[in-house]
């Protein structure tokens, strides 16, 4: 018997703001289409943002993409983490400067909650440096917890911290 798996599509957020900024976000889109059962299917514009949640730091590059893929959300973290190695992240703290960040923000509507990965990632909803890309990509698509439209979550947030569209 031949069982074919169903693709899923899955938005992936992508952040640098150490090094070429820009450089590396597009690499990283590079590595993940070229992931086996991996296809990027479109990508937002590159943003410039201001880092949430910590001081001191650059600001950010960020983008997100939308895949189609055959892998169970846990190969595509496992996949997306060994991408952030190859291009040289290493973690010691949160939210740190990173040379590239690359999170599932959704996969599906599926709802995944384990100590390695959260689905709907977590804090999608309070990020604009995420809801701006991913809007300007899915404006309709539905949080699947909180059961309303990307652009509605992205509407509710303050216009700080900044982001603007390169």
């Amino acid at each position: 018997m031949n069982f074919s798996i169903e693709e899923k599509v899955a938005y992936i957020g992508i952040g640098s703001n150490l090094g070429h900024k820009l450089n590396n976000c597009l690499q990283s889109i590079k590595k993940i289409g070229q992931l086996p059962n991996c296809n990027v299917i479109a990508r937002s514009s590159l943003f410039k943002t201001e880092p949430q949640g910590v001081r001191g730091q650059d600001w950010y590059a960020n983008c997100v993409v939308k895949i189609r893929t055959k892998l169970t959300p846990f190969e595509l973290l496992t996949s997306l983490m060994n991408i952030e190695l190859d291009m040289g992240r290493i973690r010691k703290k949160k939210w740190e400067a990173r040379i590239i960040d690359l999170d599932i923000l959704l996969f599906n509507q599926e709802i995944i909650s384990s100590e390695s990965l959260s689905i709907p990632h977590p804090l999608l909803h309070e990020r604009r440096f995420v809801l701006e890309p991913l809007a300007e990509l899915a404006p309709g698509l539905i949080h699947p917890i909180l059961k309303l439209t990307i652009i509605q979550l992205k509407n509710a947030l303050p216009q700080r911290p900044y982001v603007e569209k390169i």
